[in-house]
């Protein structure tokens, strides 16, 4: 077993970190809950916590058997790499918020339906708490695994581009317990197509772009941190309580945005997205 691991760490891995995720949510909710949950279903925050304990473990335990202690040292390396310039920071921190609020702001022209939630909710500072709250926490856990794991083991074989297509991919269908309810809800929209797009629409170009971003500076820390505003997003800026139609048209126009800032970024570099560019003390493994 040990050998095969070694010899497929990213199979392995991401098999490890599924069957964490989603074994853990079978113990809280059950099989019919597995394919039921919704954001509103009262178990959810507890399924998402389970969920988060399969990407770090799993790269955690992967470090510790291919690696060992000197895998965990340059794990901790990237991790504390913080001097990388300040426009990266920006570029993590700012590139969600901008795209989503630019998207929302332009679909609300057609409907006051789509204005962010920061600016129709009531109360707040509790959205803005839930959001922080949550946005601080997923990171630490999922960071620790697809990008201090996977993606510089992707990128000895794949371009910034192919890894980061392959690993949204993984990364949407990891979130398929979470959401496989809200197809029930999709009104004129096909179940599949809805829960599709909700899933694999927009996480793919963010981790397109995140793969970028690490790429240019091999910061763990830098790659927590660009995860934070995608997720304070979901809670402070989306629109709740949206018929669905509405949630699929957003979710399609958010993504084509996304994509137009990969495709700017592709342009700006001159094609490096797509280059294989195999560099293992680049990408931290040294």
């Amino acid at each position: 077993m040990s050998l095969f691991v070694k010899k497929h760490p990213i199979l392995s891995y991401y098999v490890l970190a599924f069957a964490i995720s989603w074994g853990a949510i079978l113990v809280v909710v059950g099989p019919s809950g597995f394919i039921s949950m919704t954001g509103t279903s009262p178990s959810f925050a507890l399924v998402g916590l389970a969920s988060l304990l399969g990407p770090g473990l799993a790269g955690m335990l992967m470090i510790g058997v291919g690696d060992g202690r000197a895998g965990f040292r340059e794990l901790r390396s990237r991790l504390r790499r913080w001097r990388v310039g300040g426009r990266w920071y920006a570029v993590a921190l700012l590139t969600a918020p901008l795209v989503t609020i630019a998207t929302l702001l332009a679909l609300s022209l057609t409907s006051t339906t789509f204005l962010p939630a920061i600016l129709t909710e009531d109360d707040k500072a509790s959205l803005l708490l839930a959001g922080l709250t949550t946005g601080l926490i997923v990171p630490l856990f999922e960071e620790v695994g697809w990008t201090g794991f996977a993606t510089p083991r992707f990128r000895l074989r794949r371009s910034i581009l192919g890894t980061g297509v392959v690993m949204g991919l993984l990364w949407g269908a990891w979130h398929f317990p979470l959401f496989a309810g809200t197809a029930a809800s999709s009104g004129a929209i096909h179940p599949v197509l809805y829960l599709g797009t909700m899933l694999f629409s927009w996480l793919v170009p963010y981790r397109v772009l995140m793969v970028w971003v690490y790429d240019r500076t091999t910061s763990l820390l830098v790659a927590m941190v660009m995860h934070v505003p995608i997720t304070v997003s979901q809670y402070v800026l989306r629109p709740a309580a949206i018929p669905a139609e509405a949630t699929f048209v957003s979710l399609v126009v958010y993504a084509a945005a996304l994509w137009a800032v990969v495709g700017a970024v592709a342009l700006a570099n001159g094609g490096r997205l797509v280059q294989w560019r195999p560099d293992s003390t680049r990408q931290g493994l040294q």
